[in-house]
């Protein structure tokens, strides 16, 4: 669709204040309201307030907000609608993408936020008849090659995986009208800003560009002067700060105290994620959670792309309430009712604090950040939190401390762990055993005997007792996208959904 493109001098938007907007006062075309509305979704979030009436209008738009602001139906609507809009011909026949030759280009930095945009997009598409599909590394690229054969018009991708494609000649951008980059400065941080460049290179200039991203440092600024064309500008609230539902605390504790205490915590009703610096402490903490009866999976780079998504859906659906992650997960994965945070190591960056913290008390939800230290750590976290700008409330104790069961309330339930538990598929072992399934991997459903805990605590086989302050209704559902991988969307149901 030709869409005439305003030249006004850059702006700054401010950022509304009413709660209750909807997504048709915004101007969302009633289709994709209607589907918004079929998940719940009924009003805007500030940064869809802010940005959308500016990117419908088919403005470049820049739009800066911390993690959780509900970024991705921001740009996901604006482009579903311009693709919508230019899908007929003059007759009235729809217009189908060509092979090989998607419309529209979603860059994001990793595979989990790719999977999971599509997974927010995809029922929005649908409704719409438009196809989406994800490409990116650490599985085969024969079904993404076919999904491109047959025609897509959207393609969420990571750099790397994309430019094979392009080299190969089984993709090209020269027919794409509309292209977002989300987290743009995560992608600085990963080095992937030159193969970025090329890749914008190769789509049209007269294209709509939208650029999201938590700040402007490490060359996302270049980006924005180089392939933006007079951007509105949006901020919704400073990058660095955190929700007033965020509440930080520090537990001052011996080294020895640290996984029994981590142990209570974790045996909590709902979901928590603990963040390690290595993959290798993500690895033996998730099996020392296991052992002590909590069911807990990991997620870090060493592992293959169908254990990470395995893993990541028995978070989901409440299978393992226990994430254990490295920083991977600290951007760009979503999943509704994380109440519970826990930094088991201290990150060395306060924006590496920022990130992993955001997973929680998301989206105007309330939710709890622990920070673990011990003796040697105290001068460094004092400094990380100065730095991230927080007052944490901090705390000496040890296992049995009430303070735990007032930062995790709830009965905590154990399972009997499986008697043997082998260590998750990696990328070499998943190139080796490529028909490894979630059956193979006890982690991904943890079940045993009912059994009786001490202190007055019980053992369940499946999961933990409800609790009123973390939702019970979340929901996991497996898709296959058409690049051949599968995806997942996780979403609690509450009572009033706004834009995610």
């Amino acid at each position: 669709m030709a869409v005439n493109r305003p030249t006004s001098p850059v702006l700054t938007g401010t950022t509304p204040t009413n709660p209750d907007i909807t997504f048709d006062s915004l101007g969302v075309p009633s289709e994709l309201t209607r589907a918004l509305a079929e998940q719940g979704i009924t009003t805007a979030f500030p940064i869809q307030v802010a940005t959308l009436p500016d990117s419908l209008a088919g403005r470049d738009v820049l739009g800066r907000g911390r993690t959780g602001s509900g970024k991705t139906y921001a740009f996901v609507l604006p482009l579903l609608t311009r693709l919508s809009a230019g899908s007929r011909s003059a007759n009235g026949r729809r217009i189908t993408a060509k092979p090989g030759r998607p419309r529209a280009l979603i860059l994001a930095p990793t595979r989990e936020l790719a999977i999971q945009i599509d997974a927010a997009m995809a029922p929005l598409a649908r409704a719409l008849s438009l196809r989406t599909m994800t490409i990116f590394g650490g599985v085969g690229a024969g079904p993404q090659i076919s999904a491109l054969r047959a025609g897509v018009d959207v393609v969420v991708a990571c750099p790397g995986r994309l430019a094979d494609h392009i080299k190969s000649g089984h993709a090209s951008l020269a027919d794409i009208e509309i292209t977002v980059l989300d987290e743009a400065d995560h992608m600085a941080d990963l080095g992937f800003l030159p193969e970025v460049r090329r890749l914008l290179d190769q789509t049209p200039r007269s294209g709509q560009r939208l650029l999201f991203s938590a700040t402007l440092d490490r060359g996302v600024d270049v980006l924005v002067k180089r392939f933006l064309t007079d951007p509105v500008v949006h901020s919704v609230d400073s990058t660095d700060a955190t929700p007033s539902t965020m509440t930080h605390h520090v537990l001052h504790i011996r080294h020895d105290d640290r996984l029994a205490v981590l142990v209570d915590l974790t045996a909590a009703p709902g979901r928590s994620i603990v963040f390690t610096r290595t993959k290798q402490r993500a690895k033996r903490l998730t099996r020392d959670l296991i052992a002590a009866g909590v069911p807990a999976v990991e997620l870090h780079g060493n592992l293959a792309q169908t254990a990470r998504t395995r893993n990541l859906t028995a978070f989901a659906d409440g299978t393992s309430p226990t994430l254990v992650a490295t920083d991977i997960a600290a951007r760009g994965i979503h999943v509704d009712d994380v109440g519970l945070v826990i930094h088991a190591d201290p990150p060395v960056e306060h924006k590496a604090y920022l990130h992993r913290s955001g997973r929680t008390a998301r989206a105007g939800a309330e939710g709890v950040v622990i920070t673990l230290m011990t003796d040697d750590q105290v001068s460094d976290v004092r400094d990380l939190t100065r730095r991230a700008a927080i007052k944490p409330v901090t705390t000496r104790l040890q296992p049995g401390h009430p303070l735990l069961q007032s930062l995790a309330p709830g009965q905590r339930t154990f399972v009997q762990p499986p008697p043997h538990a082998p260590a998750a598929e990696t990328n070499n072992q998943s190139r080796r055993r490529p028909g490894n399934t979630a059956r193979n991997n006890p982690r991904s459903s943890s079940t045993g005997r009912r059994a009786t805990a001490p202190s007055g605590r019980t053992s369940a086989t499946s999961g933990r007792t409800s609790s009123p302050h973390r939702s019970a209704g979340s929901s996991a559902t497996p898709t296959r996208s058409s690049g051949g991988a599968a995806s997942f969307s996780a979403s609690a149901r509450p009572r009033r959904r706004s834009g995610r």
